[in-house]
C-alpha cells in the first residue's frame, strides 16, 4: 500500500486494517514514530492486538512508551493479565508509574480514560506567563482549549478557557481572570455519569480531581463518547439474548460467535418448556375447547411484545440517567395507565377480529362465540398489562442488586410473560366458558 501522508490517520488506519494480518504489521512499521501514534489510537481493538503480538520487543516499547496515556490505558484493560505485564515491563519508570496508576482505579470509573497530558498554571502566573509555559510543556497536552489553574496543593481553582487568555492583555494576572466557577468530574465517579456531566456543560473536555479537590487529570469527551458506545453495544447484544461480543461482528471467528449465542439460547430455550408445561396443563380445557387453541400464539406473543417494548424503554432511560432506583413507583403509575389503554386496543381489535370472521362464514366459532371474545379480548387486556409491567420492573430488579438492567432481555422478558400470560388465559377462559365449552 502505497503511503499517502495527506490521509487523515483515520483513514490510513482503516485502509492498514483491510490488509492481512502480515502485511498490517509491514506496513504500519513503515510509517515514521509520530505518525504511529497517531494511527494505532484509531486502530479496533482486535487490529491492535494483532499488531502487539506481531511486533519486537524494541518496537514495542517504543509505541507504548510514546502512547498517550490514555489511549494506552484503554489498551491494557482490555488485554489478558499475563499480557498486560509483560506490556507494563516495557515501560520506563515515569510511564510505568503512569500506567499503573491509571490501571488501579475501578473498571468503570471515569479515571481509567483520564489522561494527566494537561497544561496546569498558578493564579500569580500573568497571561504572558501562560503563553510561554504552553510553549514548553503544551506540545504533548492532550488539548489546549482550557487551562487549569491550582494552588500550592496542586488543588482545583477554576478553568480557563484559551480564548479568555488570548483576548487578555499580557499583563494580566490569572488571579484577575478566575471566578471559581468550573465544573469537575471526581475520580470515582461511573462512566455513565460521567457522560451526562458532559452533556450537562457542553464541554469538550473536563476536569478528574480527587475527593480533595486535587486535580489529577482529564477526560475529553470523544474518549467518553467511544467507550458509551462500546457499553451500548454490550447493551444491545446483551438485550438480543447473548453475551457481548470481544471483536467486531465480521472479526469474531465463527466458533466464538456460537459459544457467545448459545448460553442464553439453552437457558432460554429451558425455559420455554415451561410454556410447553402450561399447555400440557391445561390439555384438558384444549380437548373440550378446541378452539382456545387457535389464538394461543396471539395471546402469548402480545404479552411478550407489550413486555420487550417496556423493558426497551426503561432500559434506555435508565442508560441515559433519566431514571433512577427511586423512580420505580412513577414508572409503575404510568405503565399501568400504558398497560390497560394498550391491552384495551388490542382486546378490542381481537373481539373485532372474532366477530367479523363470525358473521362473514370466515370460521364458524359456534353458539357462544360472543363468550369467546370476551375471552380473547379480556386475556389480551390483563396479559398485555402484566408484560408492560413485568418489562418495565424486571430493570429495576436488577439494578437493585447491582446487576446490569440489559441483561433483562427481550428472549427472557417475552419467555417470562409467555409462561404467566397462558395462565392468565385459560383461568379468564374457565370464568367466562364456564357451563358453556368448559
Amino acid at each position: 500500500m502505497e503511503q499517502n501522508s495527506a490521509l487523515h490517520p483515520a483513514d490510513i488506519a482503516e485502509e492498514i486494517s483491510r490488509l492481512s494480518k502480515g502485511e498490517q504489521h509491514q506496513e504500519f512499521m513503515d510509517y515514521p514514530l509520530e505518525d504511529r501514534l497517531e494511527i494505532f489510537s484509531f486502530f479496533e481493538m482486535d487490529v491492535q492486538y494483532t499488531l502487539i503480538k506481531s511486533m519486537t520487543e524494541h518496537e514495542l516499547s517504543e509505541l507504548l512508551n510514546n502512547l498517550k496515556p490514555d489511549t494506552r490505558n484503554e489498551l491494557l484493560s482490555e488485554l489478558p493479565d499475563d499480557l498486560i505485564k509483560y506490556l507494563i515491563n516495557l515501560l520506563n519508570e515515569r510511564e510505568k508509574q503512569m500506567a499503573l496508576e491509571l490501571i488501579g482505579y475501578k473498571e468503570d470509573s471515569i479515571a481509567r480514560l483520564m489522561t494527566p497530558m494537561y497544561v496546569q498554571v498558578r493564579p500569580y502566573y500573568t497571561v504572558d506567563d501562560v503563553f510561554r509555559h504552553i510553549k514548553v510543556f503544551g506540545r504533548k497536552a492532550e488539548t489546549l482549549n482550557f487551562i487549569y489553574v491550582v494552588d500550592e496543593k496542586n488543588v482545583l481553582i477554576d478553568d480557563l478557557k484559551i480564548g479568555q487568555l488570548l483576548l487578555s492583555d499580557s499583563s494580566t494576572k490569572i488571579s484577575d481572570l478566575i471566578d471559581y466557577n468550573f465544573a469537575a468530574i471526581k475520580a470515582s465517579t461511573p462512566m455513565e455519569e460521567a457522560f451526562e456531566i458532559f452533556q450537562k456543560y457542553d464541554r469538550s473536555a473536563l476536569p478528574i480531581i480527587t475527593e480533595a479537590g486535587v486535580l489529577v487529570g482529564i477526560v475529553t469527551f470523544d474518549d467518553v463518547l467511544d467507550r458509551i458506545e462500546d457499553r451500548d453495544t454490550e447493551d444491545i447484544q446483551r438485550f438480543g439474548g447473548m453475551e457481548e461480543l470481544d471483536l467486531a461482528y465480521t472479526k469474531t471467528p465463527l466458533l466464538q460467535l456460537i459459544q457467545k449465542r448459545a448460553g442464553w439460547l439453552i437457558i432460554l430455550f429451558f425455559s420455554e418448556m415451561l410454556t410447553a408445561s402450561a399447555m400440557g396443563f391445561f390439555e384438558g380445557e384444549l380437548e373440550k375447547a378446541v378452539v382456545l387453541a387457535l389464538f394461543v400464539p396471539l395471546i402469548i406473543s402480545s404479552g411478550g411484545n407489550s413486555g420487550s417494548q417496556a423493558a426497551s424503554l426503561i432500559i434506555r432511560a435508565m442508560a441515559l440517567g433519566e431514571l433512577k432506583l427511586k423512580d420505580w413507583w412513577y414508572v409503575m403509575k404510568r405503565e399501568v395507565s400504558s398497560g390497560l389503554i394498550l391491552g384495551g386496543i388490542l382486546g378490542s381489535i381481537g373481539f373485532l377480529r372474532i366477530l367479523a370472521w363470525h358473521f362473514l362464514g370466515l370460521y364458524d366459532y359456534g353458539p357462544y362465540w360472543i363468550s369467546i371474545g370476551f375471552t380473547v379480548a379480556v386475556s389480551l387486556l390483563f396479559i398485555v398489562l402484566w408484560g408492560t409491567l413485568s418489562g418495565s420492573f424486571i430493570p429495576f430488579i436488577l439494578r437493585r442488586f447491582g446487576l446490569d438492567p440489559a441483561t433483562a432481555s427481550a428472549p427472557f422478558v417475552a419467555t417470562l410473560v409467555d409462561v404467566s400470560g397462558l395462565i392468565i388465559y385459560f383461568t379468564v377462559a374457565a370464568f367466562f366458558l364456564h357451563g358453556k365449552l368448559l
